[in-house]
């Protein structure tokens, strides 16, 4: 399924904080946007999964859902929103009990999204008993278990230190590897944008308009740490931010 937008704009009482956003989100790529803070980013985000309506313009879906979705929008959050007094398999049920999916079918899902990212032996313990990975893996998990048209992910690694990032986005790359998925992901890392990202939206300071979107052909497995391609790709981007970026930050310090 796609996803398209079309003349996106919006303000908040007399603040103007996106305008004209125009977008073709493919099935199964990776979307990443970016920009400074307070352009728009997760406001598009909720926008394109039905949290909110823009002021002016429509978010379509185009063609079918996969086979067996559940929920064809989805989100991943940075906060990873688990029920502390749920175990991990707990969590992931959850999704399935509000579609009345329950017993054996309900733990063939479970555990083949434990299964994918990397969880199998942790089905029984809590939260609390958890790294921060491991949290967010269990989010994944927990979205793949209702077979996502599009995943939403917003600043889903912003919470977690550099190594276990870095673990995170290969855990992604190999679930995308293995079964292409199609996520719109939200970010302010640029390391990640070019890591994960089939192409990157760069919207401006607000109102937040599409400046650029950069396409990176470079296969995702192919990608990694301290290549020179994805960090020429990284330095471009900064470079259509960098100016942008300070004043975004200037006007957030001085409201």
């Amino acid at each position: 399924m796609d996803i398209r937008l079309s003349g996106i704009s919006h303000s908040y009482d007399q603040l103007e904080v996106m305008r004209d956003i125009t977008l073709d989100i493919p099935a199964g790529k990776i979307v990443c946007i970016v920009g400074p803070s307070g352009c728009g980013k997760s406001t598009l985000l909720r926008f394109i999964g039905g949290l909110e309506r823009p002021d002016k313009g429509e978010v379509l879906q185009m063609g079918e859902p996969p086979k067996g979705c559940l929920n064809p929008l989805t989100f991943v959050f940075q906060d990873f929103a688990l029920l502390p007094w749920r175990s991990v398999r707990g969590n992931i049920s959850l999704v399935l009990e509000d579609h009345g999916i329950r017993g054996s079918e309900a733990r063939a899902i479970i555990d083949d999204v434990l299964a994918r990212t990397k969880l199998s032996d942790f089905g029984a313990a809590l939260p609390k008993q958890l790294s921060g990975g491991m949290k967010q893996r269990v989010a994944i998990a927990r979205a793949l278990a209702v077979k996502p048209a599009v995943m939403l992910m917003d600043e889903p690694l912003s919470a977690l230190d550099s190594q276990t990032r870095e673990l995170l986005m290969d855990d992604l790359i190999g679930l995308w590897t293995r079964t292409p998925f199609t996520a719109v992901y939200v970010t302010h890392n640029l390391a990640e944008a070019v890591r994960l990202g089939h192409s990157i939206v760069v919207l401006s300071r607000r109102p937040g308009e599409i400046r650029e979107i950069v396409h990176l052909d470079k296969p995702l497995t192919e990608r990694s740490f301290g290549d020179p391609d994805l960090e020429a790709q990284q330095k471009h981007l900064w470079t259509l931010m960098r100016d942008e970026a300070r004043a975004a930050d200037a006007e957030l310090i001085n409201v």
